[in-house]
């Protein structure tokens, strides 16, 4: 309900800082506040009481309603209203909004009535853009605004608004792949621009203190958002636009893949070398050759060259039987030389030109259409060749191409023209997959690879990666920008080929310190062009060695990252976390992206230069922090210079942080959690500290929906004298519930006795760390005490 302090119609003629806009009346209407001006209406409402919505219709324009974005139903705000001659406002718990009549102006305050925001000259038009502009304060650094390489700060830069890859970048890219109109501030508020067409962000680069979002045509909408903290606000902005689904537990192991395999044989061979060698894979992914055998010409055949691949549904079968996954590339391009052309032709399932004619155009794979996804026969006609192929045993789709990468502004298209829809052809695309998993196969959780998409994207279950980045040491400096900007706008599975795509350049050292990285990030995918083998199995007996135990770590870690995924798809968090989420008040790490968050609970610096042998770390102020390797303690708040090996890079956890091991595994078809390691980073700074394991059966699509999970909690309480641990689990009404034998490894630590439940028990002690085995029986509560 909606409850008003008092109301006061007020007509006024005035002179605004935009001179040609004048106030002029004010509706309080049930759904929202309705502001008539000289040059248009505004409508400003709250969808919840920590985000404010704002459309402004010029005159002579009609209001589009439709978001490609926002999902995020309205909630009933209970919000004050105070009106008076000069100004109207409204406020919720958390957000005032105050219209200044004259000079006509829009602000916006947070809970504690700072302001966050306001419009500057609001609304106006150009001949050929129309641009809403705001007032920044001097000091707040922005973020956003998709994927680029400009460092963590994004302020002082115009950003072109238009999907576009960047072929080999290095450490600087002004325009990529993911094109999103949202602006993130240092004071912990976003503001989104609720609108697809091209245009361009402006964040400050005119040194006036304004952000100005500049577009051809469509919505002047836009949404404020506030948080009590960064990841609140992130949760806000993923309520908003949509949470990410859970990806299926395979989605977190190795792939093998590179650009490409040519034959059903080559598949079968190259799964072989895991196989002779037991390095864990989870899937393989086939790049375009597996529709033809040239690499021009053939796109848009959407079917298998069964030359080379003789017998696709057996070598699926086959590699499903060993619980490994196929997936597979496709593009939203038909040629005129494809076998499908014709058929694409006489469904008029392809953009046209304006007189209603296919639309035809040349790029580097031939003369081509594209598939119109906004009609709906182009949407069924893809969805059928998609449906066929999982029918036959495909696990997993890649979108490539899908900015898309030429895509004329003179074709048309039943969602508009293509500089209408441009920034959302890959977002579409990935909703077309979704939605037909969801109808015809909706127990199982769709894999999505693509490299271009808008906002909300996440909600489909889209795995994102930076493109083709070079294979240097400066592609591998810019990865983490991009996925640690990328997760802060709801794209938490931004990553990289790891090693590195582009040319032919080849390091071991290189490889090497860009799979270390890769442990610690979304998706581990090692990818490259045919010059170089990307796939741990090809390479040389040494190198080999040394990758195969990054890939075993990154098995033996998924309980805690399968934990993250799920945190993620519940609350929006992301997986790489900025330093700045964990002290955003320490203006010093504003910038930083050298050293991140995984998680909640280790602090990771990924080498990105050649031959270092030391670097600086960090460690945050509310923990001491403990090397992963070592566990050599830093104390919380201090700088150190850390000494840098070649096996890995520099890892530490939290202290008081619970980290769920297990052993490795083949692939995760082998994950069970009847036995695993709990890992406890004993903390005198930290008395008190929690953690969680998710589990559920990695498959089953929104199998916590359904009941079908448990979560295990864990709980420690300590002082000078004793560490009491307690462990409970929650368990879904559809779950079986099973035993476990859990080894509890505390770190840090030395014992004098140790009890379970009351029963004094047996441990073992290994140099500052003791090691305790719990036999956990299902429905049952566990505590620990140790003396110390």
């Amino acid at each position: 309900m909606k409850k008003l302090l008092f109301l006061l119609f007020i007509s006024s003629l005035s002179f605004a800082q935009n001179a040609n806009r004048k106030y002029i009346s004010q509706d309080l209407k049930k759904e929202g506040l309705e502001i008539k001006t000289s040059d248009g209406i505004y409508f400003i409402k709250f969808k919840t009481d920590k985000i404010a919505e704002v459309q402004f219709t010029p005159n002579g324009q009609t209001n589009n309603q439709e978001s490609q974005a926002v999902v995020l139903n309205d909630e009933e705000i209970l919000y004050d209203g105070q009106f008076s001659k000069n100004s109207s406002k409204i406020s919720s718990k958390n957000i005032t909004i105050e219209v200044v009549h004259s000079p006509f102006q829009i602000k916006y305050f947070d809970k504690k009535n700072n302001l966050i925001l306001s419009e500057k000259n609001g609304y106006s038009k150009k001949e050929n853009s129309e641009t809403l502009d705001f007032n920044l304060d001097q000091t707040e650094m922005l973020y956003g605004g998709g994927a680029r390489v400009l460092g963590m700060n994004r302020r002082g830069n115009r950003l072109q608004l238009y999907n576009r890859a960047s072929y080999g970048y290095e450490t600087h890219a002004d325009l990529m792949n993911f094109c999103i109109p949202l602006v993130l501030s240092s004071k912990i508020y976003a503001v989104h621009f609720d609108n697809p067409a091209i245009g361009y962000l402006d964040l400050d680069s005119k040194k006036d203190n304004t952000l100005a979002y500049e577009t051809i045509s469509g919505r002047k909408t836009y949404q404020v958002i506030v948080g009590d903290s960064w990841t609140d606000l992130i949760s806000n902005y993923t309520d908003l636009t949509g949470k990410q689904p859970l990806p299926a537990r395979w989605t977190l192991g190795n792939f093998s893949s590179r650009f490409g395999y040519h034959s059903q044989e080559e598949v079968e061979k190259t799964i072989k070398k895991f196989e002779d060698d037991k390095i864990p894979v989870d899937a393989i992914i086939l790049d375009l050759y597996w529709f033809g055998k040239e690499m021009k010409g053939t796109m848009g055949n959407l079917d298998w060259e069964k030359e080379t691949f003789p017998n696709p549904e057996k070598m699926m079968a086959d590699l499903n039987a060993k619980g490994i996954k196929t997936v597979l590339i496709t593009e939203p391009f038909v040629l005129t030389t494809s076998k499908k052309w014709q058929e694409a032709v006489d469904k008029k399932v392809v953009a046209t030109d304006n007189t209603g004619k296919p639309f035809t155009y040349d790029f580097y794979f031939g003369n081509t259409g594209i598939i119109d996804i906004f009609k709906p026969e182009g949407k069924d006609w893809f969805w059928n060749v998609y449906k066929r192929l999982i029918h036959q045993g495909v696990s997993g789709l890649w979108g490539d191409l899908g900015e898309p990468e030429v895509f004329p502004s003179e074709a048309i298209t039943a969602g508009g023209k293509a500089d209408e829809i441009h920034n959302v052809y890959g977002h579409n695309w990935a909703k077309l997959i979704a939605d037909g998993y969801q109808k015809d196969f909706p127990n199982q959780r769709p894999f999505i690879l693509m490299r271009a998409g808008y906002s909300g994207s996440q909600r489909f279950g889209m795995m994102p990666w930076s493109g083709d980045v070079s294979r240097t040491w400066g592609g591998l400096q810019s990865q983490t920008e991009i996925s640690l900007q990328m997760g802060m706008q709801g794209m938490a599975y931004m990553h990289s080929d790891l090693g590195g795509f582009a040319g032919d350049y080849f390091d071991n050292e290189l490889y090497l310190r860009w799979l270390q990285y890769g442990v610690f990030q979304p998706i581990f995918r090692p990818h490259a062009q045919e010059e170089v083998a990307s796939e741990v199995a090809r390479k040389d007996i040494i190198t080999k060695a040394k990758a195969k135990k990054l890939v075993e770590l990154r098995y033996q870690l998924l309980p805690y990252n399968y934990t993250l995924a799920f945190e993620n798809s519940q609350k929006g968090t992301p997986l790489m976390r900025p330093l700045f989420f964990e002290e955003p008040n320490n203006t010093k790490l504003l910038t930083v992206c050298e050293t991140y968050l995984w998680g909640n609970d280790f602090l990771v610096t990924p080498i990105t230069k050649a031959g270092v042998t030391s670097t600086s770390v960090y460690f945050p102020k509310n923990n001491n922090w403990f090397d992963f390797y070592s566990d050599e303690e830093q104390l919380a708040g201090t700088t150190s210079s850390i000494a840098v090996v070649e096996d890995h890079i520099p890892v530490f956890v939290r202290g008081g942080a619970f980290i769920p091991m297990i052993k490795t595994i083949q692939n995760t078809s082998k994950y069970s959690l009847s036995t695993f390691d709990l890992h406890y980073y004993f903390d005198a700074k930290t008395t008190q500290s929690s953690g969680k394991l998710y589990n559920d059966d990695g498959t089953t699509a929104n199998a916590f929906e359904k009941g079908a999970f448990e979560v295990l909690n864990f709980n420690a309480n300590s002082n000078s004298k004793t560490v009491s641990i307690k462990w409970n689990a929650e368990i879904g009404k559809n779950f079986q519930p099973s035993d476990k034998n859990v080894a509890l490894i505390v770190h840090n630590i030395k014992a004098k006795s140790v009890t379970v439940n009351g029963k004094s028990i047996d441990f073992k002690t290994v140099k500052n760390n003791i090691e305790i085995p719990v036999s956990w029986k299902k429905g049952t509560e566990v505590e620990i005490k140790i003396q110390l």
